[in-house]
């Protein structure tokens, strides 16, 4: 049985709760198959009514993120137990106290940074690094530092402030973005992280420019949505690369120009050749590191390397800190994609009706609550992109 903290005041469940399913994480570090150790318990749990400035919503659907997989395996540690989710667009059923601008009935994609709004990032307009949005996700709570999930009265962390592997979930309002309802919200769910996080690594954070080479590394739903950008952002040629060559072929769709297998010893010269010598934009979405290194080397001199990727934390880079210098070369890390959430996810799905983000094309798979492990063995074996539980 799993520890559990003091309850706070703000942490009461109320006089009648909500009650809904729940995806559990008791402890992080399960070991595969996790069809078989089963990490994700699918528990009832107690959701209280939404405080001042908080949401309760109906989910729709919810995307599996590799970010998901960090928590289980414990790459990316997080307070447990936790209602894991962190991708998803869903309905709002109820507002907290006070008055607030959703209405009941209203389609909203839920992000996994909140803002608050008044820090120094939020006021230099980069609400993807909010300090209190950090520190309450790190803490497992909303960003008004209350934790409305229990379980038989104990209380449960919410993941980034979105616990979406659930029927419903109580977030902050800053944690939502309104959306449009005439989109499938099959493929609307992967808007809150897939897209804002790949697109915007090469289009906010790298700044790419019309006419640029771009190689992508990594084609999961995160690097294939950054693929989708180049393309649609006027990259002159776009290289993917992964080590799963499984993936040329949807990469290709996608609009890739050449595909190279990761795994190939010579994988950073074929990279050089198809490039005339390296290219202008590397984009690495893999989270492992020689994946990483791989993208610095197929940089030109003088071009960018950007990251979105979230590795363990142990890893360590090591660069000859001359070649920055010597080659002007920038590295870049990219978090949520460095947008503001809400004006990129509404220009995002513009851009998908107009036929130029077909994101429809990386969900791999659909799936029930019920099959959350199977969606995570599937995932760490590399056997998907995009996954979506699908609540309706």
């Amino acid at each position: 049985m799993w520890a559990h903290p003091r309850r706070r005041p703000e942490e009461t469940p109320g006089e009648n709760p909500l009650r809904t399913r729940i995806s559990l994480l008791p402890r992080m570090g399960f070991d595969r198959p996790f069809t078989e150790t089963q990490p994700l318990q699918i528990v009832e749990a107690e959701l209280a009514d939404p405080g001042p400035d908080e949401v309760l919503v109906k989910i729709l659907a919810a995307g599996v993120c590799h970010s998901d997989l960090s928590v289980i395996n414990g790459d990316r540690p997080r307070p447990t137990p936790v209602a894991l989710g962190h991708e998803a667009v869903g309905e709002v059923v109820k507002t907290g106290p006070g008055s607030s601008d959703l209405k009941i009935g209203q389609r909203v994609s839920m992000v996994f940074v909140p803002s608050c709004g008044h820090c120094d990032c939020c006021a230099e307009g980069r609400p993807a690094l909010c300090e209190p949005g950090l520190e309450n996700n790190t803490n497992g709570s909303l960003l008004s530092g209350a934790k409305r999930i229990s379980v038989n009265g104990e209380v449960i962390n919410h993941h980034l402030g979105i616990s979406c592997f659930s029927d419903y979930a109580v977030s902050h309002r800053r944690s939502l973005v309104p959306v449009d309802s005439d989109l499938d919200p099959t493929i609307q769910a992967v808007f809150g992280c897939a897209v804002l996080t790949g697109c915007g690594a090469v289009l906010n954070t790298a700044k790419m420019h019309i006419g640029e080479r771009v190689a992508i590394v990594g084609l999961g739903g995160v690097g294939l949505s950054a693929l989708l950008g180049a393309h649609a952002g006027g990259a002159r040629q776009i290289i993917a690369i992964d080590a799963n060559p499984d993936k040329e072929e949807l990469a290709r769709e996608l609009g890739a120009d050449h595909f190279v297998n990761a795994r190939d010893p010579d994988a950073i010269d074929q990279v050089k050749s198809l490039s005339l010598g390296g290219v202008h934009l590397a984009a690495e979405f893999a989270g492992v590191m020689p994946a990483l290194n791989l993208a610095i080397e197929v940089t030109r001199r003088g071009g960018r390397t950007v990251t979105a990727a979230l590795p363990n934390p142990s890893d360590r880079l090591l660069v000859a800190a001359a070649r920055l210098v010597s080659e002007e070369r920038a590295l870049m890390g990219s978090y949520v994609g460095s947008c503001v959430p809400s004006r990129d996810i509404p220009n995002f799905i513009a851009l998908h009706k107009k036929k130029l983000l077909p994101v429809e094309r990386m969900i791999s798979h659909t799936l029930e609550l019920a099959e959350i492990n199977t969606a995570m063995e599937r995932l760490a074996e590399g056997r998907a992109v995009r996954q979506i539980v699908c609540f309706e």
